[in-house]
C-alpha cells in the first residue's frame, strides 16, 4: 500500500497556512483564508504563492518568495500538520495484517524526513520515495516502481493512493491500483472522476473497504 503525502496521509494544509501568511503579514498584505489556500497545496510552493500574493506565472519575485517560504516551512513543519482522520487506524490495520506501506512523494527530503519523524511515522513506514531518490517526479510512474523494488511487491499487486491528477497518472502508468482521495487537496475547478483511477474515497476510514473489496 502506497500513499502520496501532502493531502492524502497527511494534513499538511495549516502549516502551509500559516506560512504563507506570515509571509504575507511581512510584506503588508492581507492574510488569505484557509479555504482558498487549502486548495492550492497538492499543487506546490509556487501555486499557494500565486493565489495568496495573486502573482502570474512569470512574476519575477516567484523565486524570491519561493525561497522565503521554503525557509520559514522547514522551521514550521510538524507544528498544526497531522494523519487525516481515519488514518491511523488503517496504518494500524495494514501493519496488523503484515501488509507494508510506504510513502511516494515530490516532495523533497529535507521537509520529509522531520516531518514523519515529528509525526512518529519514519520507523512505521517500510519505504519513503522522495525527488532526490528518482531521475523522474510524478507523474512519471519511477518512484512508484521504485517503491515496488523496496517492497519486494509487484506493481500489479500494489494499491496507490492520491489526491492529484499526477498521483493517479503515475499509478495507472506503472499499473497500480489506484484510488483517489477525494478529501484532500482538490480544486473546485477539477472534475477527480476524470482522472481514471480504480475506486475513490471521501475518507480515509473507506480505504480498508475498498483494499478489502479489490484484493
Amino acid at each position: 500500500m502506497l500513499f502520496d503525502l501532502d493531502g492524502t496521509l497527511l494534513d499538511t494544509a495549516p502549516d502551509f497556512h500559516w506560512v504563507i501568511n506570515q509571509l504575507l503579514k511581512a510584506h503588508n498584505l492581507p492574510e488569505q483564508p484557509y479555504t482558498e489556500l487549502r486548495k492550492q497545496v497538492s499543487n506546490g510552493a509556487n501555486a499557494m504563492l500565486k493565489t495568496a500574493f495573486k502573482l502570474p506565472d512569470d512574476h519575477t519575485e516567484l523565486p524570491y518568495l519561493n525561497q522565503q517560504m521554503l525557509e520559514l516551512y522547514a522551521q514550521h513543519l510538524a507544528v498544526d500538520s497531522l494523519l487525516f482522520p481515519g488514518m491511523q487506524s488503517l496504518l494500524s490495520t495494514l501493519e496488523d495484517k503484515q501488509i507494508p506501506w510506504g510513502i511516494v512523494t515530490n516532495k523533497p527530503v529535507r521537509f520529509t524526513t522531520p516531518i514523519l519523524a515529528a509525526l512518529q511515522l519514519d520507523l512505521r513506514s517500510a519505504c519513503t520515495i522522495c525527488p532526490e531518490h528518482v531521475s523522474k517526479t510524478k507523474p512519471d510512474p519511477e518512484s512508484l516502481l521504485l517503491a515496488c523494488q523496496q517492497l519486494k511487491a509487484t506493481p500489479q499487486n500494489c494499491i496507490y493512493i492520491g489526491d492529484h491528477i499526477r498521483d493517479i497518472d503515475a499509478g495507472n502508468r506503472a499499473q497500480m491500483f489506484t484510488i483517489g482521495a477525494l478529501y484532500g487537496y482538490i480544486n473546485e475547478l477539477e472534475n477527480p472522476r476524470d482522472w481514471q483511477a480504480n475506486e475513490y474515497v471521501e475518507q480515509a476510514d473507506q480505504i480498508l473497504s475498498v483494499i478489502d473489496a479489490h484484493f
